[in-house]
């Protein structure tokens, strides 16, 4: 029997526990799509900075400094930078995004935004930091681009990454609740 949504899920519905599956599945593709040859790419988002703010604000408790240490030493290897740059920076968004997660899941998806840029330019900037640490150049105010951009894929993410956690509709008529 197919499941079937009734209207869009609100605030208040119940979601099902995450797969773990699940969490490893977004974060391989965010990392393929980081390895993507773009053209400019401070004007890509960090895709794998916005699915692991995503995980540590939903699931910090599976999700952790961990994961970002593991996902930045990941990135910088296959972009050939500096090893750890992407490490520190993931380690720290990570740890923001499991501080403020309780605050910013009061927020409707536009508030969650704004903090999510926040983050998102906060790691971008650590990652800067370290390149100019190590003797690279400024690279120029162009480089917030990218986080403001991945901030506005927030609701995108968001609805994508929760697709398989939505509660069906079917009604047990054998169960009380």
């Amino acid at each position: 029997m197919p499941v079937q949504l009734s209207n869009p899920p609100s605030a208040q519905s119940i979601l099902l526990p995450v797969r773990t599956g699940t969490i490893f599945a977004s974060c391989a593709v965010a990392l393929l799509l980081n390895f993507l040859p773009w053209k400019n790419v401070a004007l890509v988002p960090d895709f794998v900075a916005l699915v692991l703010a995503f995980w540590c604000v939903r699931q910090p408790r599976l999700v952790g400094l961990g994961a970002g240490w593991l996902l930045g030493l990941l990135t910088d290897a296959g972009n050939g930078v500096l090893m750890g740059q992407h490490a520190l920076a993931y380690s720290l968004l990570a740890f923001g995004a499991i501080t403020l997660s309780r605050r910013i899941m009061w927020f409707p998806l536009w508030g969650q935004a704004l903090h999510v840029a926040a983050l998102l330019l906060f790691a971008q900037g650590v990652s800067a930091l370290v390149r100019l640490a190590a003797g690279a150049e400024f690279p120029g105010w162009a480089i917030a681009v990218g986080p403001l951009i991945g901030a506005l894929l927030w609701p995108v993410v968001n609805v994508l990454l929760l697709l398989r956690q939505r509660m069906p509709v079917d009604v047990d008529e054998t169960r009380e609740i």
